[in-house]
């Protein structure tokens, strides 16, 4: 995400960083379905904590609020997997889609904020919000389909949501360098 201030954007550098790290998440999520549910829960949560940590530094940076909230959601979804390595095979899908509906209703926000302020760059922002939301509650919908369908559904989930972190990062490098 982007904050705009005093007509100006402002980047957070963790964001490319973190884009990276999702979609290394996504992949491989998407290449070991047989042990996601319990090594998802320790890879992912040091994703999620890492990511977190990274949004509230930029939270410091910037002021933004929205960084603040997805990176205390990313901190607390990180050690809630990090320190429940035994979550079982319905209660793992329920928290990551938590998580996902909480970044899409957070993002979903921020780019109407973005839009409302006239950045054009508003639309990769909805449209990761857009997912999340999706993607939450498909997860939520179907939490006993089992680790394969979990674990796709997310990656999927993951690697498009890094895909669109780095569009949203390199759309707003150009426009700062305009």
């Amino acid at each position: 995400m982007v904050v705009f201030e005093n007509g100006k954007i402002k980047i957070g550098k963790s964001l490319p960083i973190f884009g990276v790290l999702m979609i290394v998440a996504g992949v491989w999520t998407w290449c070991h379905p047989d042990a996601v549910l319990l090594a998802m829960a320790l890879y992912v949560g040091i994703v999620f904590l890492a990511g977190g940590i990274g949004y509230v530094h930029s939270f410091f940076q910037t002021r933004s609020g929205a960084w603040l909230a997805l990176g205390l959601l990313n901190i607390v979804i990180g050690l809630i997997l990090m320190t429940n390595l035994g979550i079982t095979a319905l209660s793992l899908p329920i928290v990551l889609a938590v998580w996902a509906l909480g970044v899409g209703v957070i993002q979903t926000a921020f780019a109407l904020e973005m839009k409302d302020a006239g950045f054009t760059s508003w639309k990769w922002t909805l449209l990761n919000g857009i997912l999340g939301i999706v993607f939450g509650l498909l997860i939520m919908a179907h939490p006993i389909v089992g680790a394969l369908t979990i674990s796709l559904i997310f990656g999927t989930y993951l690697t498009v949501f890094g895909v669109l972190s780095l569009a949203e990062y390199f759309t707003m490098k150009k426009l700062t360098e305009l």
